[in-house]
């Protein structure tokens, strides 16, 4: 049976459908300080797909390191699907892994575009300079840092001059997203910056700029 070729019209509906849809990658920290977080940000998961999808729509991975792992899930459209994974999810001790993070971000992008890169982490266990290697890409990340710690090379315990912050927003700005900061018990602060970065995976800078919420100007402020 011969397939009948789209009408223009349903092309570009169908183009127009798709373009909607946002591909955003949400990387934690499962290691054992992160516990508290997980449980926010796993309540948060239902806000930030409804705020996406006032635009279009949005396919989220998972994906966590804790221990010598470095996990991800499949993409999923549906948050309680991403709930259901996270709740299963237990915070186990590690250092950091954020440099595979990263090169994961790489070679999903180069498998189909990913629009942003959400990572939330209170801590850098790593060379600062093999993180920015890796973060040459054209994924803009959105860097969400709790606490206030230090750089610490986990082969020698030697805690760094440089501050997590800076080497957070210096990937932030090497990848053309933006970095914010909150508390262990604000998860209103979090939920609103994590609403805006799903705004944004979907509609771009013109969405983020329709939110009109502090997180939002935040992280518009940043973004270039």
């Amino acid at each position: 049976m011969t397939i009948p070729a789209l009408t223009p019209r349903v092309a570009a509906l169908m183009k127009k459908v798709h373009s909607t849809r946002g591909r955003l990658i949400f990387a934690l920290d499962a290691t054992a300080s992160r516990g508290a977080t997980w449980d926010i940000a796993t309540r948060l998961q239902v806000e930030m797909f409804e705020e996406a999808a006032k635009v279009g729509g949005l396919d989220v991975q998972l994906v966590y390191f804790r221990g010598d792992e470095l996990k991800a899930s499949s993409w999923l459209s549906d948050a309680g699907a991403l709930i259901t994974q996270m709740r299963d999810i237990r915070c186990i001790g590690g250092a950091t892994q954020i440099e595979r993070v990263l090169r994961h971000i790489n070679a999903e992008h180069v498998c189909e575009k990913i629009n942003a890169a959400i990572f939330i982490g209170d801590a850098v266990e790593e060379l600062p300079i093999n993180l920015y290697r890796a973060a040459s890409m054209n994924v803009p990340m959105f860097l969400f840092q709790e606490g206030d710690n230090s750089v610490i090379d986990v082969n020698s315990g030697i805690v760094s001059t440089t501050k997590v912050e800076d080497v957070f927003r210096q990937l932030a700005a090497q990848t053309h997203g933006a970095y914010g900061k909150f508390n262990a018990g604000a998860a209103n602060q979090l939920g609103e910056l994590l609403r805006a970065v799903a705004s944004f995976a979907v509609g771009g800078v013109a969405a983020l700029a329709n939110q009109r919420t502090e997180g939002a100007r935040l992280l518009l402020s940043q973004v270039k």
